[in-house]
Formats: structure tokens, sequence, C-alpha cells
């Protein structure tokens, strides 16, 4: 029985196949990715706060999936703009002052794939960082615009490629 057994499963192991992504990334059968300069239309974002995103976009999408950067319609193209860039004070204390300030930064994102229209979309995703209320928003703001456009980027990738 034993015998009869083992080569039985030996086929039926070989005839399956199972395929992992370690990224959950979704390409379908696009191969190339395009990422447009983000646009800063938020009164104060800087143009190098829109450099710094449209390159970390990029550097996630790259990292992230097999796709290769066209430098124009690519199969999966993004664009969009920083439509928000506000600083707000949080964590007010007794005396009535912030000990920190918050940095927050939305940016409203076109997603087209041009193999696949059903996954087409339009959307806005918003991520903040706080620093302490004692350092000018000049000094700290490439750090805090580089560690907010990280999430921003993997908010953009989860919704776009990685079927959440």
């Amino acid at each position: 029985m034993t015998r009869l057994l083992f080569p039985l499963l030996l086929i039926l192991a070989t005839g399956c196949r199972v395929n992992y992504s370690f990224t959950g990334g979704d390409v379908g059968e696009a191969r190339t990715v395009s990422v447009d300069l983000f646009e800063a239309r938020a009164p104060l974002a800087t143009p190098n706060s829109a450099q710094t995103f449209t390159e970390t976009l990029r550097d996630v999408l790259l990292a992230q999936t097999p796709l290769k950067l066209a430098r124009t319609e690519g199969d999966v193209q993004y664009s969009g703009t920083i439509s928000g860039y506000d600083v707000q004070p949080v964590n007010i204390q007794a005396d009535e002052t912030a000990a920190l300030n918050r940095l927050t930064m939305t940016v409203s994102v076109t997603y087209v794939h041009s193999l696949d229209a059903k996954k087409n979309a339009e959307f806005t995703v918003s991520r903040f960082a706080d620093y302490d209320s004692s350092q000018d928003l000049v000094t700290v703001e490439d750090g805090l615009v580089r560690d907010i456009g990280r999430q921003l980027a993997q908010d953009i990738f989860d919704r776009t490629l990685g079927n959440w």
C-alpha cells in the first residue's frame, strides 16, 4: 500500500505550483512604470519637497516591484500634486505653548494602469510627522519630508499595486 501511495503523492506534488510575492505587489502584465514630478501646489510646499517626494515614490516602486522606470507613458503611471502642506501646533501645555508642531503633507494621486483600465484611480493620501516646537521648520524640514514621503509612497503602493 505504501509503495503505491508514495508515487501517487509524488505525482500530485509535482503538478502543484504556488506563486509567492514577498512584497505583495501585483503588476499583472505591466513591465514599466513612470512617475511624473508631483507639483507643489500647496501654499507652504517647497519645490524641494515635491522633488524629494517624487524620488521617494520612484524608489519605493522600483524596490518593491519588478517594473523598470520609463521616462513617460509607462504601463503603470503615477502623477499628481502635493495639495496640502501644513504646520499646526500640537500637545499644548499649561502655559498655552505648543511642545510639538506637526507637519502634514497631503498628496493627490492619479494612477493609470494602461493595460487594465479598471484599476485606474484618483485618490488622496495624507501623513504627518511631529517635531519639537523649539526647532525651526527650515532646519528639520528635509528630514520630515523624507520620513513623511516614505509613508505616503508606501500608502500609494499599497492602494495601487499592493491589493489593499
